[in-house]
């Protein structure tokens, strides 16, 4: 075996030993580089791809995906998990499906506004509800959304322009909401349970003690009567009926047994019918 003597110490070196620095510098060296092409190759290919619709910018290692005015009629199925505001403005959406946006859970702000949106499925919004802060749905076709649609979430919510229907269920949505302040009054009732509230804001309306939960109490109890009256009615007829009915059979009868010979038989018969009348 080849060996040197260090003259300083006289210890032997094997030649195995003073190849071994310059072995582990290489694997390092080899290892480092792999880790950065690995880095530019993961920097290239993000978690989730931007939707080829959408365009999608980077800032602070987040996503702003941007799909304003692109014909849209639904909203996109892949879009980009680390999304922290997703612009679907002035596209033809009609309808907002349960969890739409359920895997976005830095969400932050939600254009949803100048479509053609109709209607809001309960759980629209799930998934979102902490870190929504700004949902706008300004400038559609909604006139109703169900109570859970809103559920839980704490941002400030947009509304305004939709041929909102004014009643009970819209009456207790927007009890729990943090309306836009700058929008509020432009949450108008196009119809309403009473029409003298028509044209007129939603705020306004039930500011002035109007409590739309009692007309619905109030229909109900009507539509109750009506029925039950409608029901009474009927019974009653069918009494009246029957009993004609008998007196006529009866008179029938009477009739046919005054044709008949006389005798004590039929004597009895007609005055037990004669009673009877």
């Amino acid at each position: 075996m080849c060996a040197l003597s260090d003259r300083k110490s006289g210890t032997l070196l094997n030649m195995q030993d003073l190849a071994w620095p310059r072995t582990a510098l290489l694997s390092d060296g080899f290892a480092l580089l792999c880790g950065l092409l690995c880095g530019i190759c993961l920097a290239s290919f993000p978690a989730s791809a931007c939707p080829t619709s959408c365009h999608c910018i980077e800032k602070s290692g987040l996503t702003v995906v941007q799909c304003m005015s692109r014909n849209l009629d639904r909203v996109p199925p892949d879009l980009p998990r680390d999304t922290v505001v997703l612009l679907l403005a002035s596209n033809h959406i009609t309808h907002v499906p349960n969890h739409a946006f359920r895997e976005l859970h830095y969400l932050q702000e939600l254009d949803l506004s100048n479509n053609d949106i109709e209607t809001v499925d309960s759980g629209a919004f799930q998934g979102v509800s902490d870190s929504l802060l700004i949902l706008d749905l300004s400038n559609n076709h909604i006139q109703s959304v169900p109570k859970e649609a809103f559920a839980h979430l704490r941002a400030k919510i947009s509304l305004s322009n939709n041929p909102w229907h004014c009643e009970c269920t819209l009456q207790e949505v927007l009890r729990e909401l943090r309306l836009d302040p700058e929008t509020v009054n432009e949450v108008v009732c196009h119809s309403a349970v009473q029409e003298e509230y028509a044209g007129k804001p939603v705020i306004q309306v039930l500011d002035s003690g109007i409590n739309f939960c009692n007309f619905h109490h109030k229909t109900t109890d009507v539509a109750m009567f009506v029925t039950m009256f409608g029901w009474f009615t009927m019974v009653i007829a069918y009494v009246i009926y029957y009993v004609r009915h008998n007196q006529e059979d009866a008179r029938r009868h009477l009739e046919y047994l005054k044709s008949l010979p006389s005798s004590s038989h039929t004597s009895k018969d007609l005055d037990t019918i004669s009673t009877v009348l």
